[in-house]
């Protein structure tokens, strides 16, 4: 009995890694889990029924009542509104033209587009679709490989997990009882930075390829008259809405919080003036946003619950005793918790992984001290970006990338699936490589907070 009790902790983990494999819905799992367990706890003595009441003023307290939650609606809203008054759609479109003439333009438009959508969104799916559905045709009737083509959608598809405003940073910030601010402000240069590499990458292998991505057609003179106006239009609205966001929190202007309910309100302002957002839009809008948010609210209290009975049986004082077992050094263990997040990345969305995790690696993280490489008070921070960087990769990596399924689906016969997976390998050697700098150069991440928050 004394052996169950100190091992419970463990049994429960390793249960709910056990129950996502089922391929059932997650916050059934995490609830399902969360019973069982409880119900063993208090058979074994280790909680007592007091503790059950408890649960619901800790859903309340950690997620309904939460002030940092109350961004990610927002941020959903608001990406839902660009989807849907074709903001952004304009927007690449505009750049496609620009870049009709370069060697590679189309995939550097699409990279491009993907780091403005991120800016402005934060929605993967959103973003992955829409790509797939406007730029993916073109890139194949230009003659793009397909491989190339399709590892360019999906890798810029997903930048909103890492350049603010990300949904997914909203919801690890939280994980982890950080300031968002701070989060989205240490996101921003390494997002930038990866986009960066995209681009570089795409550049070379355009030069060192150039049958892979051949130069398309040159634009009508009627199309070339009006291209400036064009662009202005274009790529000033996104502008807007970026600035507003980022510009209110950067400036001290307003919180994440508050600077969530700005962009959902430059979003619809935007779409008004657009001339493209009617009652029927903003009905479609709305029930899209509320579906994407009661998902992640109804896993986010099934994860709290988790939580709480996991902490209640021990949970934390057995991970701290296994990390000191293992007799590593800080550095190994950072390497470890990264490759950890790397591998669960091929069979986990980062859902998943950021509520089975984060909570696991939080205490040994505050324990953790890497010297002079970088400050104690900034190191939790730098870790958090690096967890963000790597779980860009779930999304990519087979068998269960997520944006590979969104790109399948949105695509139909066009590509064959065995494509997408050729596609995004470089793409992922890219992110692996940037992940190795971020750690080598923790100043990418912690640069800017210093400079703009500790004024």
């Amino acid at each position: 009995m004394e052996t169950l009790i100190e091992f419970l902790p463990a049994i429960m983990f390793l249960s709910l890694i056990a129950g996502l494999f089922t391929s059932l819905p997650v916050p059934i799992v995490l609830s399902a889990i969360t019973l069982v367990f409880a119900l063993i706890a208090l058979w074994l003595g280790e909680m007592r029924p007091v503790h059950l009441s408890l649960i619901p003023t800790r859903i309340f307290g950690g997620v309904i009542d939460n002030a940092v939650l109350v961004a990610a609606p927002m941020f959903i809203f608001m990406g839902v509104v660009m989807e849907k008054t074709r903001i952004a759609e304009d927007l690449l479109l505009t750049l496609q033209k620009l870049m009709a003439r370069v060697p590679g333009g189309l995939a550097l438009a699409v990279v491009l587009m993907g780091t403005i959508l991120a800016a402005a969104t934060g929605i993967i799916g959103a973003s992955v679709v829409m790509l797939t559905v406007m730029a993916l045709p073109t890139m194949m009737r230009a003659g793009y490989s397909a491989p190339l083509a399709t590892g360019t959608v999906a890798s810029a598809g997903t930048l909103g997990i890492l350049i603010p405003p990300s949904v997914m940073l909203v919801f690890m910030s939280d994980l982890l009882s950080l300031n968002l601010a701070k989060v989205f402000v240490a996101a921003f240069l390494p997002g930038l930075f990866l986009a960066g590499v995209y681009l570089v990458y795409l550049v070379l292998r355009s030069l060192l390829r150039p049958g892979e991505t051949p130069v398309t057609a040159r634009l009508e003179a009627g199309e070339r008259a009006g291209l400036w106006r064009e662009t202005i239009i274009s790529v000033s609205f996104p502008l807007i809405l970026i600035v507003s966001v980022l510009g209110s929190i950067i400036g001290g202007i307003a919180s994440p919080t508050e600077a969530s309910g700005v962009g959902a309100f430059a979003a619809l302002l935007l779409g008004l003036i657009r001339g493209r957002l009617s009652l029927s839009t903003l009905g479609e809008a709305t029930d899209s946003a509320l579906r994407t948010i009661a998902l992640l609210f109804f896993i986010f209290a099934a994860a709290t619950a988790f939580s709480y009975v996991f902490r209640r049986i021990g949970g934390d004082e057995f991970i701290i005793e296994m990390a000191r077992s293992l007799d590593l050094g800080d550095w190994a263990l950072l390497f470890m918790m990264m490759a950890m997040v790397f591998v669960m990345g091929f069979f986990f969305d980062w859902i998943e992984i950021t509520l089975i995790l984060l909570p696991i690696f939080a205490p040994i993280v505050g324990l953790m001290d890497l010297g002079a490489h970088i400050d104690k008070a900034d190191l939790v921070y730098w870790f958090t970006i690096l967890v963000a960087v790597n779980l860009q990769t779930s999304f990519l990596t087979p068998p269960f990338g997520f944006a590979l399924f969104y790109m399948k689906g949105a695509a139909g016969d066009l590509v064959e699936m065995r494509d997408i997976y050729r596609g995004i390998i470089p793409f992922v050697l890219l992110q692996v490589a940037v992940l190795a700098v971020l750690i080598w150069q923790p100043e990418i991440v912690m640069w800017l907070p210093n400079q703009v928050l500790s004024r």
